[in-house]
């Protein structure tokens, strides 16, 4: 029990620290999306320097590490000793500290969606909406990103879901970690916007 445990941590680390956005820029476009852009290997930066091909390949391989990170106990048939949530997070954490990348990496954002996926589908559907609504009106993947995370945290505190709780909670406070120089220009109307949505929309008929 305890190696197998052991060995479905290791597993989740390793599968979330894969670099995804940095693999994918050095072998299919010959770049390094660290040195482009804001750095980050993530998906927003990879949308952004690399094209939306790219992004939403990115984004589908980080979702895809914590889901199957979050699914190992399943696999083994052990979810009833073992809570999918408490061996997935691993896969965030190396996805944002990564061994591939000299313990660098992402935001953990789509990767700790993923864990969510494997663990509570309707939950991910709505973390989801609550995301692409947030976008849609703010025009920042970060404050949809910010918003998103801590919209589950929430969530699982009123649900009285006391391992979503403390793992959700771990995961905002490490996705606001990673995103401390976003909030500073969000708060200081600087960050960078995609380019759709209300803000971005009222930003253009402003200078128009």
């Amino acid at each position: 029990m305890i190696i197998k445990i052991i060995g479905m941590v290791v597993i989740a680390y390793l599968l979330g620290s894969i670099p995804s956005g940095l693999w994918i820029g050095q072998t299919l476009y010959h770049k390094d999306i660290r040195q482009l852009g804001s750095g980050n290997i993530g998906t927003t930066n990879t949308f952004r320097e690399l094209g939306p091909k790219a992004g939403v390949v990115v984004l589908l391989m980080d979702v895809l590490k914590g889901t199957l990170a979050a699914s190992q106990p399943y696999f083994l048939g052990m979810s009833h000793s073992v809570n999918p949530l408490l061996i997935g997070i691993f896969a965030s954490l190396g996805h944002s500290f990564s061994v591939f990348d000299h313990f660098h990496g992402g935001k953990a954002v789509a990767t700790s969606a993923g864990i969510l996926l494997a663990y509570n589908p309707p939950l991910f559907a709505l973390a989801c909406a609550i995301f692409i609504t947030t976008l849609l009106l703010t025009s920042m993947a970060s404050c949809a990103s910010i918003v998103g995370i801590t919209s589950i945290f929430i969530i699982a505190l009123c649900e009285h879901d006391l391992v979503l709780s403390c793992v959700s909670g771990i995961l905002t406070a490490l996705v606001l970690w990673r995103h401390k120089s976003n909030i500073i220009r969000i708060v200081t109307g600087k960050e960078s916007l995609v380019s759709f949505g209300l803000v971005y929309y009222l930003k253009q008929k402003h200078h128009k």
